[in-house]
């Protein structure tokens, strides 16, 4: 008798028992998942001129997984960052294979001994807060769809939330009496509160006044009342950033997405001299670390810490082998 592969069961069941029923992930992590098991399944049968359906689970090797991330980075000219998440979550399948599959056990250390890629962290860009005032200068506010990005670029930099977690707002989650605030659902399903200006509350309040929304449905939403994605924000910010670029030149050398105001949100917060603890309840991260990556000083806080320097305290004598005549001589006769 035949024996079954047990592939495809292991992988419905590391979807559907593992992700889902057991860790309870979010459904962004199911789908970032999902496409990258696409992709390798894909990348692999057309290496053995195969079906998908036809693949194994002893063919799904760590060479496969080595030479389906090198391919990514040449061929589909991924960056570092996204290469090492399709190795995360070919990594949680492999662990969960080991599991449930005693015989595979080797060959699914070999795939966990694939190690992550490191890549050099450029210094952070961050926008200016004339920069900020320039791009929110921008939408048409006499319209619904201007007066909509208005408030929602406003939102982003209020709050410094991740994109998603401002378009998933609803109107429930906001206060719009004292004390201002918004409830948002951050990665990991975990909760927080961002306090709000009163000229966020008075935008958020003109827009539901324009378009009314159910307390329970996304607050930002199209003409046609569905919700917008990210990718539609992304064009849009585009747009105005080239626009604002002719009374802020900076911005034309400057990458500005939806997470660049999450970023401007913590450096101005530092530079305001706020503790970086707060800001970490403000950013909602997990970790301090994390806070402190993001929230880097800007220069003017860097200059006005270098003011601060006592002048006194610099030594003013030279060095000793500046006052010492025989190593000098030696020095020169090199």
């Amino acid at each position: 008798m035949k024996q079954t592969d047990p592939f495809p069961g292991l992988l419905h069941a590391f979807f559907y028992e593992r992700l889902v029923q057991q860790r309870n992930v979010s459904a962004h992590t199911v789908r970032s998942y999902r496409d990258t098991w696409r992709l390798f399944l894909r990348f692999v049968a057309a290496r053995h001129k195969r079906a998908v359906a036809q693949l194994t689970l002893t063919e799904l090797t760590a060479t496969e997984v080595a030479t389906f991330l090198q391919h990514s980075e040449d061929e589909r000219k991924v960056s570092i960052g996204t290469r090492n998440c399709r190795l995360a979550a070919l990594r949680s399948f492999y662990k969960f294979a080991a599991e449930r599959e005693p015989s595979a056990i080797s060959q699914c250390a070999k795939v966990l001994h694939i190690p992550t890629k490191k890549t050099i962290k450029p210094a952070s860009c961050y926008l200016e807060p004339s920069e900020i005032e320039a791009i929110l200068d921008q939408p048409d506010r006499k319209s619904l769809e201007g007066q909509r990005d208005h408030a929602l670029l406003s939102f982003l930099y209020n709050t410094g939330a991740r994109i998603q977690e401002a378009l998933d707002v609803c109107p429930a989650a906001i206060r719009f009496d004292a004390p201002l605030c918004v409830r948002l659902l951050g990665k990991g399903r975990k909760e927080r509160i961002c306090p709000l200006w009163p000229e966020t509350i008075a935008l958020l309040t003109a827009l539901l006044k324009r378009q009314p929304r159910p307390d329970d449905e996304p607050l930002f939403v199209n003409r046609y009342g569905a919700p917008i994605g990210a990718s539609g924000v992304r064009f849009k910010l585009t747009q105005y950033v080239q626009a604002a670029a002719r009374t802020a030149p900076t911005l034309s050398s400057k990458k500005v997405t939806p997470h660049q105001f999450r970023h401007a949100t913590a450096v101005h917060l530092v530079a305001a001299g706020v503790d970086v603890t707060v800001i970490r309840s403000w950013l909602g991260h997990a970790h301090l670390d994390t806070t402190n990556h993001y929230a880097q000083a800007n220069l003017e806080t860097k200059r006005k810490a270098l003011e601060r320097l006592d002048p006194s305290s610099t030594i003013k004598k030279p060095p000793r082998w500046r006052r010492d005549a025989s190593v000098l001589a030696w020095l020169d006769s090199l």
